[in-house]
């Protein structure tokens, strides 16, 4: 109970406490809402372009024939348990906040190597039937053994996002726009001033 009242600020200074504590709330809100914070918890693929430099990665997928059957993160995210999945998310998207907000990003964009094997995992456990019919082996199991152990991407490095060197690459290319960065009650208070 004595650490608690240490943590209760004297009365003079309640009002300031009260005030900083509302100011970074404040604040942790709009960094929330600015940086569309809660679409990363779910799968739609118009998050990944929250960046723009992630538009010629979503125009690569959208035409592509993975677009009828999967998302960014069914490839991109670990899927063996919920666990995995979020904590990866988590770290890898704050890698990816921190180089967008320091403006780090490269021009081109590779995938790290636990990406890859991420990646590797994925396209095991959804082509896994394309890997093991044995009509579609050439005649040993040693074939079916080197299909599995190799990387995916060794082969088809192209699919689904085709050759994908920089922006420039994909010039008009249509992409979801994030939505408008200022809230709308405040649209509002800058419509009336006008």
């Amino acid at each position: 109970m004595t650490f608690l009242k240490k943590l209760v600020p004297p009365d003079n200074w309640k009002l300031p406490v009260i005030l900083i504590l509302a100011v970074f709330t404040g604040l942790a809100l709009f960094v929330i809402n600015i940086s569309n914070a809660p679409s990363y918890l779910g799968d739609k693929p118009e998050t990944c372009v929250n960046c723009h430099i992630m538009a010629p990665q979503y125009a690569t997928w959208y035409h592509s024939s993975h677009r009828e059957k999967t998302n960014c993160n069914e490839c991109h995210v670990p899927q063996n348990n919920i666990f995995a999945k979020y904590y990866f998310k988590a770290k890898d998207g704050l890698r990816h906040a921190t180089i967008f907000t320091l403006r780090r990003e490269p021009q081109v964009i590779f995938i790290k190597e636990q990406g890859r094997k991420v990646v590797h995992r994925n396209c095991i456990r959804c082509h896994e039937d394309l890997l093991t019919d044995s009509k579609l082996l050439a005649r040993t199991t040693e074939t079916h053994t080197f299909r599995m152990e190799r990387d995916c991407m060794d082969c088809h490095r192209e699919t689904p996002h085709g050759r994908v060197n920089s922006l420039s690459s994909v010039p008009w290319a249509r992409v979801p726009l994030p939505g408008p960065v200022v809230p709308g009650w405040l649209r509002n208070i800058m419509k009336t001033k006008d």
